[in-house]
């Protein structure tokens, strides 16, 4: 019988019972057989394309259009949460499938992820193979061979270093967007909401559902296939935080720059734990904050 067909009374990857075969123990970024990387460049790109790449592409063309106007960034308002409605009680609606956009990226990438990262053998032991083929034996440039486990289930032990990440982010993001502001260099955000009870419910689920959307394919599926792909990390670390900061330039230049720090930092704590809940916890709560925080202190923006 050949690796690739079903195995006795049942499908491919069952036992001879029918019950489903334990999967192969898996690194978390192995490095596969030269028909797999192309298979991957390729779901790099469809991926990016659909998602977050053309995010940063449609907010760069906004910031063009933005400089192009005759009033200076410093006197133009751009709001994050924007009705999408005339109809009040449809916007709430928009809004939610919006952020269960967001969320099914996320499911898309865990669910390519998944293809070499079963989730119940996370801990590296061997490398990933498809059927008749052979792993590349050579280590990723840059590689120290100690990248950490991927761990995609939450757990409560994700909360304080999140809401730490949060603090470390949040305070001097708040700080740097004051700054630009105040020199002409970053547009003033307003968070939205109709001012309506559901108005704080929404921008609170849209908040976590950024939080999801982006560490998930930002970090932890693209970080993962690059690393698959051989890339050593420090373009790693460029690619996902320039990428953080294209899709941000919407909002100004100290938008951008201070995404990008954040996705240094964000790449960094992943690297070292292979944890992605930390950061959809303090991605969350910095949203959180400061979506919530313009509906209650409009002044601040």
């Amino acid at each position: 019988m050949t690796a690739s067909s079903p195995a006795p009374g049942g499908y491919p990857g069952t036992t001879p019972g029918g019950s489903p075969a334990p999967h192969p123990t898996t690194h978390p970024t192995p490095h596969p057989a030269p028909r797999d990387r192309v298979a991957l460049r390729w779901e790099i790109v469809v991926v990016l394309v659909v998602t977050f790449g053309t995010s940063g592409v449609r907010a760069v063309l906004r910031l063009i259009d933005a400089l192009a106007r005759p009033e200076p960034l410093s006197g133009q308002t751009v709001t994050l949460n924007a009705a999408q409605s005339a109809v009040r009680w449809l916007d709430p609606a928009f809004q939610l499938v919006s952020s269960a956009v967001l969320v099914a990226w996320a499911g898309l990438a865990v669910l390519l992820l998944l293809r070499h990262c079963p989730p119940a053998t996370l801990r590296p032991s061997g490398p990933v193979r498809s059927p008749g083929s052979s792993p590349d034996p050579r280590p990723a440039p840059g590689d120290s061979g100690d990248d950490a486990p991927l761990r995609l289930r939450p757990s409560r032990r994700d909360i304080l270093p999140g809401v730490g990440l949060a603090a470390l982010i949040g305070l001097p993001g708040l700080a740097l967007y004051l700054g630009a502001v105040a020199l002409g260099l970053s547009r003033h955000v307003a968070a939205g909401g109709t001012g309506d009870w559901w108005s704080v419910p929404t921008l609170v689920v849209g908040a976590w559902a950024n939080g999801v959307g982006e560490e998930v394919v930002v970090v932890a599926w693209l970080a993962t296939r690059l690393r698959q792909l051989r890339v050593p990390w420090a373009w790693i670390f460029v690619g996902s935080a320039v990428l953080r900061g294209s899709y941000h330039l919407y909002q100004g230049y100290s938008a951008g720059v201070g995404n990008i720090v954040m996705g240094l930092v964000f790449v960094w704590w992943f690297r070292r734990t292979g944890r992605v809940w930390p950061l959809i916890v303090a991605h969350g709560l910095i949203d959180t904050v400061a979506f919530v925080g313009a509906v209650a202190l409009p002044g601040l923006g």
